[in-house]
């Protein structure tokens, strides 16, 4: 979720305290990752152009890749009813966005100029796609569309690619591998409310791939990041490095209203140490939370602050771990790399990071091999999926899928009908 970097808002409760939802909203842009069918697994390079793709849709945030992309991004952001609900937002959402601009502009600058979530984006995907068509030749040519709620392509643009392609089959794949009603919910909403205003309802056969965050290929590629991190260390010293495995936090009413996430979270953590632990590595370790902004409680503790509190504890060495995040972006390069740092500095401890999955073949493979399970199963979706939260606020929209594959009913909804 790419950081808007809200600290600092003088604003009223309300505002600081939706900017503070909407920032852990913001993650994850990318151009398109579309590149031309080729022949795999025996089948011809003839057979496979002329059959329409399957359509592995990865689905984002997003997140302005220039400057000028920054105030557009956030018009999008604050102005959006799926993530937050201000008073007279038609008037407050813009105002908003254009008090943040600069601040943000700012952020972007120091890391490039622009959130790099789209080179990273395509690049994963073209990985995807590659590794799709050798196993799963019976579904190729395989495509990876990128659909973003907040910077090019949104959402509207990917749809319209997708029908211009002659896609019948698709898939809508979360890039988030934790499951939030705030990412990856609200992403799926926004699928399947813009295809019904464009009129394409009908156009695609869906299943939904809406959780990862235990996958064997998935774990064993974050581990992998850990080892990479962990050379940055002198030798001697990587014993003493306690991971921080560092997520975007998630305000306190969404937890208590049920959102699965930290669980989600908390069960990726564990299903990578216990792989660290069979490759020798038996680092301490906690779980802790990032981009808290505005007055509300939040899940905690922030990650800095476990930082601080160990130190008074005597360790000094520590590498924050990217948990929840699938490529860089300003939460990894500029509130990790330079806040965070800087913060260890003044405390006196070393903080490092470890690399971020980005082009990385690993994680590459890993996501090739999630999509050929799930068509290769025909799923539809996970079992949890039909499953509204106990304290659903959007009970209408929420856990739809829109022209589904094979017949479908929220639990909700199956039990309303008995």
């Amino acid at each position: 979720y790419d950081n808007t970097d809200m600290a600092g808002m003088k604003l009223r409760q309300f505002v600081g305290a939706s900017g503070a939802l909407a920032r852990s909203m913001c993650q994850h842009s990318s151009t398109n990752a579309a590149r031309s069918a080729q022949a795999y697994g025996g089948m011809s390079a003839r057979a496979m152009s002329s059959k329409p793709p399957t359509a592995i849709v990865m689905m984002n945030m997003g997140g302005p890749s220039t400057q000028e992309e920054v105030h557009p991004f956030l018009h999008r952001l604050f102005t959006d009813r799926q993530i937050m609900q201000l008073p007279m937002q038609d008037y407050l959402g813009p105002w908003i966005a254009q008090r943040r601009s600069p601040k943000i502009r700012e952020q972007y600058a120091a890391i490039g100029g622009g959130s790099p979530i789209g080179k990273w984006s395509a690049i994963q995907g073209k990985m995807m796609e590659k590794y799709l068509d050798v196993a799963s030749p019976e579904t190729a040519p395989h495509k990876a569309y990128i659909a973003f709620r907040y910077a090019s392509p949104l959402t509207e643009e990917c749809v319209a690619q997708m029908k211009a392609d002659g896609v019948t089959r698709a898939v809508a794949f979360s890039q988030f591998p934790q499951w939030s009603c705030t990412t990856s919910g609200s992403s799926m909403n926004e699928m399947w409310k813009k295809l019904k205003e464009v009129g394409m309802a009908d156009a695609f056969k869906w299943s939904v791939l809406d959780r990862w965050h235990s996958h064997p290929a998935f774990i064993s590629a974050l581990a992998g990041r850990i080892e990479a991190g962990l050379e940055q260390f002198e030798e001697s010293d990587r014993h003493k490095v306690v991971l921080l495995f560092s997520a975007h936090s998630l305000p306190m009413r969404r937890v208590n209203a049920g959102d699965p996430y930290p669980q989600e979270v908390g069960a990726t953590v564990s299903s990578v140490m216990k792989v660290l632990g069979e490759r020798g590595i038996g680092n301490r370790y906690t779980l802790c939370w990032q981009s808290k902004v505005g007055p509300l409680p939040w899940l905690g503790p922030k990650t800095q602050e476990a930082m601080k509190m160990y130190s008074k504890q005597g360790l000094t060495h520590f590498m924050a771990v990217p948990v929840a995040f699938t490529t860089d972006h300003v939460e990894t390069l500029y509130e990790v790399d330079i806040e965070f740092v800087e913060e260890a500095h003044e405390m006196g401890v070393i903080l490092k990071r470890a690399p971020s999955f980005n082009g990385d073949e690993a994680f590459g493979e890993a996501l090739g091999q999630i999509a050929h399970e799930h068509l290769k199963t025909g799923t539809l979706c996970s079992q949890q999926y039909s499953l509204n939260c106990p304290g659903c606020v959007n009970p209408t929209e929420c856990r739809s899928i829109l022209n589904p594959i094979s017949p479908y009913a929220r639990v909700k909804d199956i039990h309303a009908s008995a």
